[in-house]
């Protein structure tokens, strides 16, 4: 017969029944049918209770396990406390690290075949949306990399153009595109007008990366160009878009403003961060750091990664006023020389071909070129005395 609904034994009830269970005046359907639970319920407190029964002649030992348990749970409790302290800060840490990593890099990072953390939440945690990582973008056409490259001819000849001027060329060059398509196209190759930009008054939302000030102003002459007098003193950093056969490019480099000596580059199918700051930890490693390091306002330049390092190197980051390519004339004017001198006149049909046409005219430019800026001596030459003298 079963107890009824709801009843509760307290222990010292429980030791009562299960000594009048002992005593065997009693069967233990009896027993059941008096108190209202089953023979079950009976035998269990019985086995129970004969298990602890030792207890009651030690019961310090009892007292001693319990606080050894205790001890135990306490150890245990303190090791997850660290465990989760410690993925806070991991947590913290990626979420910074992640920050610097563009759509591309965050998708890669996606792995389809974990079954114990789906795609969804991997998004979630890697900050890009679910119909982002599924896209599959389309190459462009024949036509678009025609006007891409055509965009990029008019703003290399005119540096002080906007994306409006850019369009009345390409319309009077027979193309047929609207100003918000030659927008977009110039974002993908990275080009900026060279115009004074009118002051907004409304209040300017805060950006992700902190922009540093332009410090080339105090090299200006009495024409506001910059003279840097000597090698090893101002570098400056760029990336450009360049074109090949059926696509492009990004070329990254660095030059040294005095000697205009081509001192790191580097070819990409992407123009990230990682591209800069892998020209930057390259030229680093093989020549003295400046004084100052010029760029412009790219997310590529104001990257964590990259003004970690020149933090690191206590080297000074200057950078340009925005709209102001002008600000980096010395590389802008080498991708112009790069791009009529070897770029345009050759129509490189694989990457291949394109890295070592690069090569060999940066190596031209660097060793065999004469330079009218510094009374017609070749960069390279002129910089790596100035490594000689300095070492």
């Amino acid at each position: 017969m079963s107890r009824k609904k709801g009843q509760t034994y307290t222990a010292e009830q429980k030791t009562k029944i299960v000594l009048e269970m002992l005593k065997e005046e009693s069967t233990a359907a009896q027993l059941a049918s008096k108190y209202k639970v089953t023979t079950q319920t009976l035998n269990s407190w019985k086995k129970k209770f004969l298990e602890n029964a030792s207890l009651a002649f030690e019961p310090a030992k009892a007292v001693q396990e319990f606080k050894d348990e205790i001890k135990h749970k306490d150890a245990e409790i303190e090791e997850l406390q660290k465990q989760l302290g410690k993925s806070v800060i991991e947590k913290e840490w990626l979420a910074k690290k992640l920050e610097s990593l563009d759509l591309s890099d965050r998708k890669d990072l996606v792995d389809s075949k974990l079954n114990n953390l789906p795609v969804t939440r991997q998004c979630e945690l890697l900050q890009i949306s679910r119909s982002s990582y599924y896209y599959k973008p389309v190459p462009m056409s024949e036509t678009d990399l025609k006007i891409l490259h055509a965009i990029d001819e008019i703003a290399t000849d005119n540096s002080e153009y906007g994306y409006r001027f850019i369009h009345q060329q390409l319309l009077e060059d027979g193309y047929f595109i609207g100003k918000d398509r030659v927008l977009k196209y110039m974002g993908i190759l990275g080009i900026q007008a060279i115009y004074p930009t009118k002051k907004k008054l409304t209040s300017i939302a805060m950006q992700e990366h902190r922009k540093y000030p332009y410090l080339l102003s105090q090299y200006h002459n009495s024409k506001k160009q910059v003279i840097i007098n000597s090698p090893g003193e101002v570098w400056s950093g760029d990336i450009t878009y360049i074109r090949m056969h059926g696509g492009f490019m990004y070329l990254a480099a660095i030059i040294d403003w005095h000697s205009k000596a081509i001192l790191a580059y580097k070819l990409s199918n992407t123009m990230d961060a990682t591209l800069a700051t892998d020209v930057l930890q390259e030229a680093l490693a093989n020549y003295p750091k400046p004084k100052i390091f010029n760029s412009d306002q790219g997310s590529q330049y104001t990257s964590h990664e990259h003004t970690q390092m020149l933090k690191e190197h206590d080297i000074e980051i200057s950078m340009n006023g925005k709209g102001r390519s002008i600000d980096n004339i010395a590389i802008e004017r080498f991708f112009r020389t790069l791009k009529h001198g070897s770029i345009y006149i050759n129509d490189y049909q694989t990457i291949k071909q394109l890295k070592e046409g690069v090569k060999n005219y940066i190596y031209k430019y660097n060793f065999k070129r004469f330079h009218s800026s510094i009374d017609y001596k070749k960069p390279m030459n002129v910089y790596l005395e100035y490594v000689r003298q300095a070492g």
